[in-house]
């Protein structure tokens, strides 16, 4: 089992099935040694986070949808390449919360994601980012988020 595996078994976790497009388009595409993740939704079998932040979502929940939508963007990084050993480092996140106009908590949502990527990779995971909110998300998900990340 490859280090970063381990890493995230032992926070508790685990990499979920990869998730199948719901439109149009593919869950990654490298070019060199990058590779360009789409945005990847809180649902993981009957689980999933779906309305707005904070009015039928809390922060937290939100924040947890962020977590999960972090792991199965590393269920796709490790199709594409193999081993989540071969990431160098996660270089952007863009997340997007559907909220309410007069929410602005919008990093607090995302920082979900970020600290996990943190606690997952160590400095790797640091990365730049952006946190938007959206009056809606496809299938009313609380949360989106899409990444780059560097491989070898």
């Amino acid at each position: 089992m490859d280090s970063i595996l381990a890493r995230i078994e032992s926070l508790g976790l685990a990499l979920p099935d990869v998730p199948v497009p719901v439109a149009a388009y593919v869950n990654c595409v490298r070019s060199g040694n990058l590779l360009f993740l789409s945005g990847g939704l809180p649902i993981e079998g009957d689980k999933k986070v779906i309305g707005q932040v904070p009015g039928d979502v809390s922060i937290d929940e939100a924040k947890e949808g962020a977590r999960m939508i972090v792991l199965n963007r590393l269920a796709v990084v490790k199709q594409e390449i193999g081993s989540l050993d071969k990431v160098t480092r996660i270089v952007a996140l863009n997340g997007f919360v559907s909220s309410a106009p007069d929410f602005y908590g919008h990093p607090q949502v995302i920082n979900g994601a970020s600290e996990l990527l943190i606690e997952i990779f160590g400095d790797k995971g640091k990365h730049s980012r952006t946190a938007l909110g959206a009056a809606a998300l496809p299938l009313n998900v609380a949360v989106e988020i899409n990444m780059i990340v560097e491989v070898e």
